[in-house]
């Protein structure tokens, strides 16, 4: 089995290396990796300047990595498309430092690279730790294994991927897994203007998580919960249900 890891936090990141590190025991790991922190780039690829991969060392592994100075995006298409010497099995996002929840997954750079490999025909998983502190990423990096040979085993519809968060806490604290849906959260965005050393201005964008969707069968509930969230996410965005209605609206040309 070949398996290519990505992630949107750099590819010196400690999730993205206790994941390689746990999936190499079942299966021939390629890293192709941003070169610097990518959270929050969305779907967004590189067009108008040149993508440099450089081969990196990580740890005393014989991970064959590159470090890649675009997206997590362009990260999975240069794998698949150039880097690898054949197609992986499996695209395998993470493991995020941060949860990736209901409505942040448009932003997410994890998930995007999750939905590139699917895009391109892969089974893909994008995996996050749901928190930002005193990260502990064992038991998620050792939740892959499973997670990774069921999803070879089972396969999964086309242009489909799976959502994984993971809380941060002990094995014995977790709950157990659900599969769920995508919960609503919204920020209550504000944003702080300082003055630069030439005296112009510029902004930093903070904000309040605001979860408006508790519902047990979501995202968001699973985690506050200490369940591991699984979401098979489908990124065809049509609102089926408004194509008739739409129908009915009086055009004119």
């Amino acid at each position: 089995m070949r398996i290519l890891i990505t992630n949107d936090d750099g590819i010196f990141a400690e999730g993205l290396l206790k994941l390689a590190c746990s999936l190499e025991k079942i299966a021939e790991v390629f890293i192709v990796a941003p070169d610097r922190q990518r959270s929050a780039t969305g779907h967004a690829i590189t067009m108008h300047e040149p993508i440099r991969a450089s081969k990196v060392k990580l740890l005393d592994r014989d991970f064959e990595a590159w470090s890649v100075s675009g997206t997590p995006t362009d990260c999975v298409k240069l794998g698949i498309e150039v880097l690898l010497p054949e197609p992986p099995d499996l695209v395998f996002s993470g493991i995020n430092s941060g949860a990736n929840l209901g409505t942040d997954v448009l932003y997410s750079g994890t998930v995007s690279a999750a939905i590139e490999g699917a895009i391109l025909g892969f089974p893909s998983v994008a995996m996050s730790l749901a928190d930002h502190s005193q990260l502990d990423y064992s038991y998620a990096a050792a939740f892959s294994i499973p997670l990774a040979k069921k999803v070879i085993e089972k396969k999964l519809p086309p242009d489909t991927l799976l959502n994984v968060n993971v809380p941060n806490c002990r094995k014995e604290q977790l709950q157990g897994v659900r599969i769920t849906t995508l919960g609503v959260r919204k920020y209550k965005n504000s944003f702080i203007e300082r003055i630069d050393p030439r005296g112009q201005a510029y902004y930093w964008l903070g904000g309040e998580i605001i979860d408006e969707d508790h519902q047990e069968e979501t995202d968001l509930y699973c985690i506050k919960n200490n369940m591991i969230s699984i979401t098979p996410i489908h990124f065809d965005l049509t609102k089926f249900n408004l194509i008739r209605e739409l129908e009915t609206w009086d055009f004119h040309i």
